[in-house]
């Protein structure tokens, strides 16, 4: 068990003070979540909007806890529980030890934003430059107010390469993010009508997450995704923050690092890149284009730490699709399998577009099946914006679509009779209709904001049909 931090160091990081702990006392670990607590954590104490941790600092210690970061009013109340630290506020006294975290880390830290791709494009980079380095990064999706601050205060001192990502639903939420973080390497993938409903348009998204440029060091690098309408914007307040250094990466013809046509074959998908007067090809062992782009941004974010051409091609090759963003799940049958496409993580127009148009180029030769949930915070453009994917959905041409929730509602007419369509209100209910329609060697993608939760519908798929050996 390597140490993280002694006692002494979180007092003097978060400004806090020790009841009944050892100054010399070693922390292996961070947890805000009394059920994962291993021995030797430090048990962080915060109030979320649905729990205050402090009702589970108990637990925590019993559990093995090496101490517990709270509030002042927590610790006064309880005057004689030993094993805390204790600081004003629990979650700024997080955020201090992420910043100590990273102020005393002397490796490259990458931070990645965008409305779309954010996670996927995180994962790239990090299965990328784990094979060259040790490699910190953030987990999951924790990247908002308390996760940035809990995936930096995990961070240890010998790290090489750190990964972050930076999320939003309001302006202002990524600048005190960035400015903890303190990237070296800025990446925003794409700016598209995600959260739309708390902004005025999506200029207002893009200002929101250019704020990840306040809290770039001084002659960092930029890397923004090209298919979009707001490089040039995106550009512009680099620039006027001092970050010239910016490199454009896609589909889009007027990318500096210029993705030709994919490819996709036999579970792999491809292209020819063009970058520095070279052009080579891109390879991974996805379904969707979407893929590609990431995996660009995750070769200039290695080719900018000094790592060589050849083997960041060679390890893009290890970039799989992360759990529900385009992982191929098989279902087994007794006369064989089919697959599942679990895109059930998130959804917004752009990425529904995106997983539509990666199935039609698929070379799948059985039958297609598309399970899509509603698209959630899109505000008053919210019904438009499910009537337009019928264009996609038409295109593809499934033989059979099941919508899930009411805005999707909006889709089954618009769609009216020219496909096999059934509309649920929520996801009950589905799993039987799937089951007597599924058969060997068919293919059926599951994509819904993270609300409608259709996650747990591929879990039910599994759990009913696990692969044969």
């Amino acid at each position: 068990m390597s140490t993280l931090w002694t006692i002494e160091e979180i007092c003097r990081a978060a400004n806090g003070r020790a009841r009944d702990l050892d100054p010399d006392g070693e922390i292996s670990g961070v947890s805000i979540d009394s059920r994962a607590i291993t021995k030797g954590d430090l048990f962080v104490a915060i109030k979320g909007d649905r729990f205050d941790g402090h009702d589970f600092v108990g637990q925590a210690l019993k559990q093995g806890a090496g101490a517990a970061l709270v509030s002042e009013r927590y610790a006064r109340k309880n005057p004689n529980l030993k094993g805390l630290i204790v600081v004003d506020d629990a979650l700024k006294g997080l955020g201090r030890l992420g910043v100590a975290a990273r102020k005393r880390m002397q490796g490259t830290v990458i931070a990645v934003t965008g409305s779309v791709g954010k996670t996927s494009t995180k994962e790239a980079i990090r299965i990328t430059l784990q094979q060259f380095g040790k490699t910190h990064y953030s987990i999951k999706s924790f990247n908002n107010h308390w996760g940035v601050p809990l995936m930096l205060a995990r961070m240890p001192a010998d790290t090489d390469f750190g990964v972050f990502e930076l999320g939003m639903s309001h302006a202002g939420e990524i600048r005190p993010l960035a400015k903890m973080v303190r990237p070296h390497i800025s990446v925003i993938t794409k700016i598209a009508p995600a959260h739309l409903e708390n902004f005025k348009d999506l200029y207002g998204i893009a200002a929101a997450k250019a704020e990840i440029f306040e809290g770039q060091i001084s002659g960092g690098k930029v890397f923004l995704g090209a298919d979009h309408d707001y490089v040039a914007y995106l550009t512009g307040r680099a620039a006027g923050m001092g970050k010239t250094d910016v490199t454009s990466y896609g589909f889009s013809e007027s990318a500096d690092c210029y993705l030709d046509q994919p490819v996709l074959s036999s579970g792999n998908i491809s292209c020819m890149f063009s970058w520095q007067d070279e052009t080579r090809r891109l390879r991974v062992p996805q379904m969707g284009a979407h893929a590609l782009p990431n995996a660009a941004a995750a070769y200039l974010v290695g080719e900018a730490v000094g790592l060589e051409s050849r083997a960041l091609i060679d390890a893009l090759t290890h970039y799989v699709a992360p759990s529900g963003r385009g992982h191929l799940v098989s279902l087994g049958f007794k006369m064989g399998n089919a697959t599942l496409v679990d895109e059930s993580y998130n959804a917004n127009p752009t990425s529904m577009q995106a997983a539509l148009d990666t199935l039609s180029r698929n070379d799948h030769k059985g039958r297609t099946c598309v399970i899509l949930g509603e698209m959630l915070e899109l505000g008053s453009h919210a019904a438009d914006l499910h009537r337009a994917l019928a264009g996609p959905l038409l295109q593809l041409a499934p033989k059979k679509v099941f919508l899930v929730g009411p805005l999707m509602k909006h889709l089954r007419d618009e769609l009216g009779n020219q496909l096999s369509v059934e509309w649920l209100e929520n996801r009950d209910g589905l799993l039987p209709k799937l089951a007597n329609w599924l058969a060997p060697g068919d293919l059926v993608m599951v994509k819904g904001s993270n609300g409608i939760g259709l996650g747990a519908l591929v879990e039910a798929c599994r759990e009913k049909w696990p692969p044969k050996k």
